[in-house]
């Protein structure tokens, strides 16, 4: 049988296009790196990279053996992880995909301490505000809003519902009217935001007595930084459309002010998902349990304090 360190080097260079990027990942050096894919070309009698000055890249045979050889892998990954079922420990790296904002709300608060409860468990968390497709990018699971899940996923729910908020500063509505309508929004200034997936601008979302609304708003500054936004808002830049959560202390504090709270409606918040499958791994099913454990300790003490 072929060294697996080998194939496994090739895979995480195909997947990082760089040697320095896949040395940093499997924790080795980049010369050892090259070595171990370049035996592998040795023991196969065939060129799998393509390597110059500035990049690497697959060949036209190692895009076809990577493609037969990563679900392969990953059925060698499954066996491991059986083997930590039947111990019952959960061990390994668990690779996450996640918004910037549900990093920020959700899971850097658990880091510490999830960390502390399970000492043989590494954390690989990728911020991304795309679609990612987990499975074939090789995350264990992924975090987001719970209307843009599919359906054959297992789904986790991580906080309450969710409202969307179009606010502004003082400042920029002591030039200008409030909205009392969606529609008023295309004589104002609002700051966009364009989409990492398909890089087009976002249209706003309304409901009105029960039927959505979606509107392209103008203005001068479009970004794909959340940070930015909340930002321009804050500086009178435009009006922002953004989650409620994000500017609850900046509403509270009357640095922003919201407008057309009526028509933004909730919607299903954050959600922990992963493939449906009939053995999760021992590690993900220790993030659960503890994202779980937490959560019902959050209801039960505001329940608490509500009486």
């Amino acid at each position: 049988m072929h060294d697996l360190s080998g194939l496994t080097a090739l895979l995480v260079v195909a997947d990082k296009r760089s040697f320095t990027a896949a040395a940093a990942e499997l924790r080795v050096t980049p010369s050892a790196v090259s070595q171990s894919v370049r035996a592998l070309e040795e023991r196969v009698g065939v060129r799998l990279l393509q390597r110059t000055t500035r990049s690497v890249g697959l060949t036209e045979a190692g895009e076809r053996f990577v493609g037969q050889l990563r679900p392969a892998m990953a059925g060698v990954e499954a066996a491991f992880e059986a083997l930590d079922q039947v111990r019952g420990r959960p061990t390994g790296t668990l690779r996450l995909n996640v918004p910037r904002v549900a990093s920020r709300w959700v899971l850097e608060p658990i880091l510490a301490p999830f960390l502390a409860a399970h000492p043989e468990i590494r954390l690989e968390i990728t911020t991304d505000d795309g679609f990612a497709d987990i499975v074939a990018q090789g995350f264990d699971a992924g975090v987001r809003i719970g209307e843009m899940l599919d359906k054959d996923v297992v789904a986790v729910r991580l906080t309450g519902d969710m409202r969307s908020a179009v606010v502004g500063s003082p400042a920029y509505f002591a030039t200008r009217p409030k909205p009392r309508h969606p529609r008023e929004l295309l004589a104002h200034e609002c700051i966009n935001y364009r989409q990492v997936s398909s890089g087009a601008v976002y249209r706003w979302e309304f409901t009105e007595k029960g039927r959505d609304i979606s509107l392209a708003v103008e203005g001068r500054l479009v970004t794909n930084e959340y940070d930015v936004m909340v930002r321009a808002a804050l500086d009178g830049v435009g009006l922002a459309y953004l989650l409620e959560n994000s500017v609850t202390e900046a509403l509270a504090e009357k640095r922003l002010v919201r407008v057309l709270t009526s028509y933004c409606p909730p919607f299903p918040g954050l959600f922990l998902y992963y493939p449906s499958r009939t053995q999760v791994p021992p590690k993900l099913r220790a993030l659960v349990e503890f994202l779980r454990a937490r959560r019902r300790g959050a209801t039960g003490t505001l329940r608490r304090s509500a009486t």
